[in-house]
């Protein structure tokens, strides 16, 4: 079974390229639950003005509206959706312990009936070969609770919190490594339906990164009177930019597994209140495998996230282990892997690990769809647009 604990604590220094990363992000202050605080602090990083951070976008924006929460309309005809157009504002006090409490995990599943799987599929193959063959549907496998604290288990996994037309919702994600940030690393990945709307949609906002979420695995009933350091040990990180592929944007949609082929992203973070990369401040990040071995060499895989549809409750982060199968929905892509797990929606955007032949841990997917059952989960295998999409965050961070 994979697992990442946490690295012995080492000296902090604070991340001289912190102001840089947060090109596109706004800080502003407001009280929870009133967007409409006519004190908000219309600086972004380095003094520049939010008119400036909305350069990149091709309709109009009123500024003061934007401020005082008029971006929250959803009408299709302006709402942000190509790569390059993401902005998030970062908003202090926002994602408060009953804003995060009301997540509900996204409705992204697939009818059953809808796979067609090949009992007489060829062997396992070199993954070029794979495209448009499925395997039998794998057993399940029940999810198994991932034992606290989670730093000593999962340091780098955690929540993703974000806004939608439907209210607030929740995924998960995990801190991977960033080439051009050795060691201190402001990168998450995640599952592309947790931060854009795919076809008919368009990038989501608030979106915010908690890493060890619920450190000490307290109940709901515990959760609900405890303070907010107790949800996010380590603080709150937001979203300053991201991308997803361009297959998730022209075909995604939350029925039917559209999409799915493409279902990975990745976002640059900034915590809410200063201080050290995020990798530094888990003291972990995972590398990720663009170039994935075939179903057949890849042995035990373990999946992880936090389900939040029942019979979960989001509370706790869990884990499947199992030998992933294949799963095409569309035979112009690499094959998806398919897994047994009872995870339900909430774990969208969790990681797939396994252990390299060198024996370090690494990603090589993220949960993406299941069955309305919950009987398995599937996830895209990583291929060249997946690590386009990696390696144009970490430029544009180090920029």
């Amino acid at each position: 079974m994979s697992s990442i604990s946490r690295r012995p604590r080492r000296r902090r220094a604070a991340l001289a390229a912190t102001a840089v990363a947060a090109v596109l992000a706004l800080t502003a202050t407001a009280c929870s639950g009133d967007d409409s605080d006519s004190g908000t602090d219309s600086k972004g990083p380095g003094g520049s003005e939010l008119d400036g951070l909305l350069d990149n976008l091709p309709f109009e924006v009123d500024v003061e509206a934007w401020k005082n929460g008029g971006w929250q309309d959803w009408d299709t005809d302006t709402w942000a959706r190509e790569i390059g157009q993401f902005v998030n504002p970062i908003i202090e006090g926002l994602w408060d312990t009953d804003r995060m409490g009301e997540a509900e995990e996204p409705g992204q599943s697939i009818d059953e009936d809808s796979i067609e799987e090949d009992a007489d599929a060829p062997g396992y193959a070199d993954p070029a070969d794979d495209r448009g063959i499925t395997d039998t549907e794998p057993v399940p496998v029940e999810a198994e609770a991932v034992p606290t604290p989670y730093t000593d288990n999962a340091a780098p996994v955690g929540k993703v919190f974000f806004d939608t037309p439907e209210g607030h919702m929740v995924c998960s994600g995990t801190v991977v490594k960033d080439p051009k940030a050795p060691g201190a690393s402001n990168l998450v990945a995640t599952a592309g339906h947790c931060v854009h709307g795919g076809a008919d949609g368009g990038w989501y906002r608030n979106i915010m990164f908690v890493p060890a979420y619920n450190n000490e695995g307290l109940t709901p009933a515990e959760l609900e009177t405890a303070p907010l350091e107790k949800h996010a040990p380590y603080g709150l990180y937001w979203a300053t930019y991201v991308s997803t592929t361009d297959y998730w944007i022209d075909n995604g949609s939350d029925v039917g597994g559209h999409g799915a082929h493409g279902d990975f992203a990745v976002m640059a973070v900034e915590p809410e209140e200063g201080g050290a990369s995020l990798e530094e401040t888990v003291g972990n990040a995972v590398d990720i495998s663009f170039d994935a071995p075939a179903v057949a060499d890849l042995g035990s895989t373990t999946l992880y996230g936090f389900p939040a549809a029942a019979p979960y409750d989001g509370a706790l982060m869990y884990r499947c282990t199992d030998v992933p199968g294949r799963l095409s929905l569309d035979a112009a892509m690499p094959v998806m892997y398919r897994a047994g797990c009872t995870m339900t929606g909430g774990s969208s955007g969790g990681p797939w690990l396994r252990t390299a032949d060198g024996g370090s841990v690494e990603l090589i997917s993220v949960n993406s769809i299941g069955p309305l059952e919950s009987t398995w989960l599937a996830g895209p295998r990583l291929d060249m647009e997946a690590k386009a999409v990696h390696d144009y965050v970490s430029a544009e961070v180090a920029q």
